[in-house]
């Protein structure tokens, strides 16, 4: 074979080599996306975020590299908690996570009857028309509750311990939660059996905290019992803040208002809620249905009593309640 030739059969070659069909790649499946409805801001729940990420990783989710999140924060305006409910709708999200009280997974169960709705929150779920019952939620709906809103009267009952020579108790209640009724039936019953004189005070918004703690003061409360509720958690330290200006021992529902400062708090944990919320969100991502997934109900609810708080109030806390505690921050 001359030389030309071989050059030609070459470049005939290199050229139907050029046609040949490539092997496209494979397309990776869309990345699954969460939408997040929470009714306060991301800096009041930074370790509630932690916790319920790493309930995803325990379901083999992480966030960036096999599941989006998509945040809606309503920031405490919680007339914005429809607007952002719908918006997630539109997104299409594969399961809406709602949190920070009863208004968020109301907002997003009035939007949506097709989605999967995780919550979490100290209210009765049944009682808030969220699910059918805890065993069998039924609908789109399930979740994690830390039932911090009834647990007053046990609350009750250690604050009175804590300060047994208290003439009078003051109670904070925000008359927008479902369950202040409930609540205050429950105080109610709680102190005619303790033989304790109650005060009630309401708040919604953080405006109105100190005039109704102040209001407490005024008519004698020698303590004061926060009742459970989001309004209150999302603003633990304004809370917390009050309480030492106006030197009034006072029980809040979760365990990180004592950390924060706060005197003793009574309920569970919080953060584990959040984790749990974050393990049913991957198990629906793999396809479990809300129907099919109980409501979560704590396990263990601890006391804690900040020791700190105590000394500074001048409060000599009783032993045996010292012994009783889960853990004593000094």
């Amino acid at each position: 074979m001359r030389r030309r030739e071989f050059i030609t059969l070459l470049g005939g070659a290199a050229a139907s080599s050029l046609s040949w069909p490539v092997p496209l790649r494979a397309q990776q499946p869309a990345m699954p996306v969460i939408g997040l409805l929470q009714s306060s801001s991301a800096r009041e729940n930074a370790d509630r975020l932690g916790a319920f990420r790493q309930g995803l990783r325990d379901g083999g989710y992480v966030e960036g590299q096999n599941v989006a999140i998509e945040y809606r924060w309503a920031d405490n305006q919680y007339d914005r908690l429809p607007g952002l409910a719908a918006d997630l709708v539109r997104r299409q999200v594969a399961v809406i996570v709602a949190g920070g009280g009863g208004l968020a997974p109301q907002a997003a169960k009035a939007a949506t009857a097709t989605i999967p709705i995780v919550f979490s929150g100290g209210f009765d779920p049944v009682e808030a028309g969220l699910v059918a019952s805890l065993n069998r939620p039924g609908g789109n709906v399930t979740g994690v509750t830390f039932f911090a809103n009834v647990l007053e009267a046990k609350r009750l009952g250690l604050l009175h311990e804590l300060v047994p020579r208290a003439p009078r108790i003051g109670v904070l209640l925000n008359p927008g939660n479902a369950s202040a009724q409930r609540q205050s039936k429950d105080l109610k019953e709680a102190a005619g059996g303790l033989g304790v004189d109650l005060h009630f005070a309401h708040a919604s918004s953080e405006r109105e905290l100190e005039p109704a703690i102040a209001s407490l003061l005024q008519q004698g409360a020698g303590a004061l019992l926060v009742a459970g509720d989001a309004v209150f958690t999302n603003r633990k330290d304004p809370l917390i803040a009050l309480a030492a200006r106006y030197a009034i021992p006072a029980i809040y529902s979760g365990r990180d208002f004592a950390e924060a400062g706060g005197l003793v708090s009574y309920g569970t944990s919080i953060t584990d809620a959040y984790r749990q919320v974050g393990v049913y969100a991957g198990r629906i991502l793999k396809g479990a249905k809300p129907a099919d997934l109980p409501v979560v109900l704590p396990a263990k609810f601890a006391m804690v009593i900040n020791a700190k708080t105590a000394k500074a109030l001048g409060l000599d806390v009783p032993s045996m309640l010292i012994a009783r505690a889960d853990e004593v921050i000094e």
